[in-house]
Formats: C-alpha cells, sequence, structure tokens
C-alpha cells in the first residue's frame, strides 16, 4: 500500500480529489473545511478493511477516489484534521502489518 498526507491541501489538490470523487466544483466546498487528506492507494479488500480502521481509530471520513488503474488499485481519501489523519494512517500501518504478520 501507498500513503501520503497532504497538509492544508492547496484548492486545486483537493479540486482533483473531488472531481475523482464524482463530485460538482461548487460540492468541493463541503470538503474545504479540513486541514489535511490522507491518500491510501492498495487493493480493494485492503482498502475497505482500512476506511473501517481508519474511521474506527479517529474522526475522519473515508472516501472511495474513482479512477482506472489496470492494476485495479483503489484510492481512498481520509479527511479530517491533521493529527486525526496522522493517527488514522499510524494505526492502519500498524494494524495491517499484525494481520499480514497472522497469515
Amino acid at each position: 500500500m501507498d500513503y501520503r498526507i497532504i497538509q492544508s491541501p492547496s484548492d486545486g489538490a483537493l479540486d482533483i480529489i473531488t472531481r475523482r470523487m464524482g463530485m460538482s466544483q461548487s460540492a468541493t466546498q463541503e470538503f474545504r473545511q479540513y486541514d489535511a487528506i490522507g491518500l491510501i492507494q492498495g487493493k480493494l479488500i485492503d482498502m475497505v478493511y482500512v476506511a473501517d480502521l481508519a474511521e474506527k481509530a479517529a474522526g475522519i471520513i473515508a472516501v472511495d477516489i474513482r479512477g482506472s488503474c489496470p492494476q485495479n488499485m483503489i484510492l481512498l481519501a481520509l479527511f479530517g484534521d491533521t493529527s486525526s489523519v496522522e493517527t488514522a494512517i499510524s494505526d492502519i500501518k500498524q494494524k495491517m502489518k499484525k494481520s499480514r504478520g497472522s497469515d
């Protein structure tokens, strides 16, 4: 899985993400209230699992970002304040490492 955190996302970055969510530019305003976006890319089975983990770990919103990837990779955006997004991603990394070790 790949992870990135965007702190204080620019208008352009936020517009790209919300367009890929299938939202109009006017609907982007709803997501401007969040000061960080965590991006996670991986397989569908993992992305459903980590979306659940993220929302339980911190006060964030997990959203599927639409796209066409030939490798069938899925992108999630985690919207929230910086510390909540960092906590969610840290928790995801830790729990994914544990679940991989138990296979």
